[in-house]
């Protein structure tokens, strides 16, 4: 009896069975770097000798940390790049236009159930919602994997957060797993496969789940996982021609730890400074802002727009308190456009800027200052992360980041400014 990650990894290692402790060498299905991590990968590759790459339609290569370029650096980076994919003949290079990687990978029909998937950013967790083990690999470990194919891995075990209950109005699959990662802790799932189920993530959206396995890393996991069912079929199968297949995973395996989570009467949740294990409800917390983030890989989807929207539709952002929204990729922002929610942003008096990172790594577009506070709905809140290590980045879904914007200081979305 094994595991959805023993089951995929004995795949991709051609082995009828592995168990966790295991070490495989396994096929890799997609390798994706980008324009901050890629330069380093790009420069190992060549310092091994190797010449072309294993496989040029399964490397993807999108722009998205440092877009448009923002220094000398990084637009030599992104020249770099672009050379790399040419010489090389990538076939699936995105440039400064098309989004967050980890948006624009499943979106593009990149990722299908049952692959093996690595990538040089460490929120690659975020492709395991749609069935795949996917997991962030260093810049040199991944000049290997462009130069082989191949990754030796060790099997992980798995934590099965088996999750119960209806969420409330204005609950999210953002304050679902901010809850899990404070009950947990930064370390509590070090190495394993962290697996999501239960009645609560059935009856989330694809997106949502996204939400989910991003966010796995942060309490220590190799990746995050959600078994593939109908929606992810269809999801699937409306974005790519890839044959895939479905593992589930057999609940008397001897790696699996299963942790119930009853989410019935769950609040907004809060991440507070400077760690993602830092959790408060939002009733708790009371602190007035200089700026909200909405937008990046963990909350930068149409439904986190549409949420946000709902609530800042005809109101004001609050003076001394400035909000900027990133949707999270070229199709995104186009259909946020259709439906009127950049409007809305606009005239709420957000600024609204073209998918990318923006400030999730404290050195692009709209850091903050010391002594700055910022609602962020991305995915880490560490010292410096978005600016100044003076700073202070707290951590919500986007419907407690519209009504904070509102308001000035986090408020739950219940709060009717």
């Amino acid at each position: 009896m094994s595991t959805m990650s023993e089951k995929i990894l004995a795949r991709a290692s051609g082995k009828e069975n592995v168990e966790a402790g295991d070490i495989v060498i396994a096929n890799i299905d997609v390798a994706m770097t980008h324009d901050l991590t890629g330069p380093l990968s790009v420069e190992s590759f060549e310092k091994i000798g190797a010449e072309k790459v294993w496989d040029v339609s399964k490397i993807v290569i999108p722009f998205d940390h440092q877009v448009p370029a923002d220094s000398i650096d990084s637009a030599n980076n992104h020249i770099i790049m672009r050379e790399f994919v040419k010489k090389q003949g990538i076939e699936h290079f995105y440039d400064v236009n098309a989004g967050v990687c980890h948006q624009i990978l499943p979106e593009l029909g990149h990722v299908v159930p049952g692959e093996v998937i690595v990538g040089a950013d460490s929120h690659t967790c975020t492709h395991g919602a749609l069935g795949a083990f996917s997991t962030g690999i260093g810049s040199t470990d991944m000049a290997m994997v462009f130069a082989e194919g191949n990754l030796w891995l060790k099997v992980p075990e798995t934590n099965r957060f088996n999750i119960t209950g209806k969420l409330k109005e204005n609950v999210y699959a953002k304050d679902v797993i901010l809850h899990i990662i404070g009950k947990m802790g930064a370390d509590g799932s070090t190495y394993k496969a962290c697996e999501f189920a239960g009645e609560t993530v059935s009856d989330m959206s694809v997106s949502d789940r996204m939400v989910l396995c991003n966010m796995a890393i942060e309490m220590g996991g190799k990746t995050g996982l959600v078994e593939a069912d109908a929606k992810t079929v269809q999801y699937v199968e409306s974005r790519s021609n890839k044959p895939y297949e479905i593992y589930k995973t057999d609940l008397d395996s001897s790696s699996l730890d299963i942790i119930d989570i009853d989410v019935s009467d769950l609040e907004p949740q809060v991440a507070c400074p400077h760690n993602v294990d830092n959790v408060k409800a939002v009733s708790e917390v009371d602190v007035e802002l200089d700026q909200v983030f909405l937008g990046s890989c963990t909350n930068g989807r149409l439904s986190d727009l549409r949420d946000a929207a709902k609530i800042l539709k005809g109101k004001k952002i609050a003076e001394g308190t400035r909000m900027l929204v990133i949707p999270a990729s070229k199709e995104v922002y186009t259909k946020a456009l259709d439906e009127g929610l950049i409007k809305i942003f606009v005239d709420a008096g957000a600024l609204v800027s073209a998918p990318c990172c923006g400030p999730c790594l404290g050195g692009h577009t709209g850091i903050i200052g010391p002594g700055e506070v910022s609602l962020s709905t991305s995915n880490r809140n560490f010292k410096g992360r978005q600016g100044s290590p003076d700073g202070k980045v707290y951590l919500s879904s986007a419907a407690v980041a519209a009504a904070s914007a509102i308001e000035g200081r986090i408020v739950s979305p219940e709060v009717k400014p």
